[in-house]
């Protein structure tokens, strides 16, 4: 056991079917009055924006909404969307949706009550104070975004997905509700179950590991094994099985906020930043083949995870065990209906060395377990391909 660890805990987290309808009360610790909404089209056609709305109303003025965040969000779009809530007045920010809504209010908050260029912010730890107020209500089980002190944004100038890290940017305030995310898609509940997985997987193997993120990656595991196949295909009836997932997701990014990722989400972000292509899938198809990279040199952990995963691993050599961990992610990818090869995306093969060595300067791949060259995450991305 490591003689000396930090383990942050984040926002309040707050769980309950219905929880959404009865938020407003909780609100009145933040002492906010004017609350600014952050989603996407999706959702205001689903009428869950309007559900919000009333909610929130019971106890703060909803002084405006954003509904134009992409999939994948964009500098351009945090701009828009800051210069918005900010001549609205609003002292609090309400994220609604998955990943790219909630990472894109938190770059918000940046320049909200820092002002100047989104830009100048990349990196770790460079601000220095509290930022304006956040509610998260995450409508998928993936990013974990909800309890992360992480957002990736990406710069449409250069192709590039930045990363902004600092304990500031995790929200005040995490509301997990199963009912917001019975309407999601089999195959968007998929991807973001995948992504729950991965954060997982990297947080327990990461040079950064420690025993209570340990504890949260496990857990996330044996509830994604149980659960993400009927959230797929049962979701809008297993209320349990949507829970379940939200759970997860969150225990996850609370988990590799305090030990990090590692190669599947550089070579995802690399990817992501060129290809229009959603987070979680890209995830997905790289696990495997970074299991199998990263396995001579933590087979004991990928062991471990196996055995949250559901492969018997009692008396079997760990090589025969990891195998067939490696076969059980593709299994279960392939059960959940998602894409299993780059080739399958559109990705041509001539863009690999390029992704290959935007891949080694993210900053995911220092706390991977193996230190790749860029010719080993070549060889990764020709395997998925």
């Amino acid at each position: 056991m490591q003689e000396f660890f930090e383990f942050r805990l984040l926002p309040r987290v707050l769980y309950k079917s219905g929880l959404v309808a009865e938020m407003g009360a909780e609100l009145s610790s933040l002492g906010a009055t004017k609350a600014f909404i952050v989603t996407d089209a999706g959702l205001v056609k689903s009428g869950l924006v309007e559900h919000v709305q009333q909610a929130l109303a019971e106890t703060v003025e909803v002084v405006g909404v954003y509904s134009d965040v992409p999939p994948n969000s964009s500098v351009t779009v945090v701009e828009a969307a800051a210069a918005q809530a900010r001549e609205s007045g609003a002292d609090l920010l309400v994220a609604l949706g998955g990943g790219s809504p909630i990472d894109t209010a938190k770059a918000m908050r940046i320049l909200i009550t820092e002002g100047g260029n989104l830009l100048d912010y990349e990196g770790i730890n460079i601000l220095e104070r509290r930022l304006i107020p956040m509610v998260a209500i995450p409508t998928t089980a993936g990013t974990g975004s909800e309890a992360s002190n992480f957002a990736v944004i990406k710069d449409e100038a250069n192709n590039v997905k930045l990363s902004f890290t600092s304990p500031y940017l995790a929200p005040e305030l995490a509301i997990l509700d199963p009912q917001v995310t019975q309407s999601l898609p089999a195959h968007l509940a998929a991807a973001t179950g995948m992504d729950t997985l991965t954060h997982a997987f990297e947080t327990y193997v990461s040079t950064e590991s420690e025993p209570m993120s340990d504890a949260l990656a496990l857990g996330a595991v044996e509830i994604v094994s149980n659960y993400l196949r009927d959230a797929t295909h049962h979701g809008p009836t297993n209320e349990e099985a949507r829970g379940q997932m939200l759970i997860a997701s969150c225990m996850a990014g609370i988990a590799f906020t305090n030990a990090y990722l590692g190669a599947v989400h550089a070579l995802a972000h690399a990817t992501g930043g060129h290809f229009p292509l959603h987070h979680g899938l890209l995830n997905s198809i790289f696990l495997p083949h970074v299991v199998a990279f990263n396995a001579s040199t933590v087979p004991d952990r990928y062991a471990r995870l196996a055995r949250a995963f559901g492969i018997n691993t009692g008396g079997r050599p760990r090589e025969e065990v990891i195998d067939d961990l490696i076969a059980g992610l593709r299994q279960l990818a392939s059960d959940c209906g998602l894409i299993t090869q780059l080739r399958d995306l559109g990705i041509p093969e001539d863009a690999l060395p390029m992704l290959a060595e935007q891949a080694f300067g993210d900053g995911a791949i220092y706390h991977n377990p193996v230190a790749p060259t860029v010719d080993d995450l070549l060889g990764i991305l020709q395997a998925a391909w």
